[in-house]
């Protein structure tokens, strides 16, 4: 039996990404997804592991002696062993980039997006990956995204129950 990305047998390798945490200094925080796995190696260091199909998301943020440095987002896919994918210091081995965008205002928006697909009951991991690339798309060029909706979440389900 051939399994699927949303399916993978059970000794699929697993994405690694590795967040810290220094309050006030390094923040990595994963906003959306469920890891199959996850190892804390000190106080503030911790590996998650996601498998193959699974969509989640890293907020970063770094910041110095005179104010923010760093505010990235990332919304990410776990990819299977030779499929194509991005590689990001914080990730082994690497995953299919959906979003990703820096600045406070941008990632601003994009959480914002994120408070909205929730707020319709929809689990963000969930989001059919088009409207991720949709949504950096329109903040790469500076313009307002549409937003995701029932319907639109409905017809994702139907395909993604066809494998399309």
């Amino acid at each position: 039996m051939s399994r699927s990305p949303a399916h993978p047998g059970p000794d699929a390798p697993l994405t690694q990404v590795e967040l810290i945490f220094e309050k006030g200094r390094i923040e990595q925080w994963l906003r959306f997804g469920k890891p199959a796995s996850e190892l804390r190696l000190d106080q503030r260091r911790r590996v998650l592991g996601f498998a193959p199909g699974t969509v989640f998301a890293v907020n970063r943020w770094a910041a110095n002696d005179y104010g923010t440095v760093l505010s990235r987002f990332e919304v990410l896919r776990a990819v299977s062993p030779g499929e194509a994918s991005q590689t990001l210091p914080y990730l082994r081995p690497g995953a299919e980039l959906l979003l990703a965008t820096h600045g406070w205002p941008r990632v601003a928006r994009v959480l914002q997006a994120i408070d909205a697909i929730e707020a319709l009951g929809i689990e963000a991991g969930q989001v059919a990956p088009d409207y991720w690339r949709h949504l950096h798309n329109r903040l790469s060029a500076g313009h307002p995204a549409h937003p995701y909706t029932r319907m639109q979440h409905r017809a994702w389900l139907k395909r993604k129950a066809l494998g399309r």
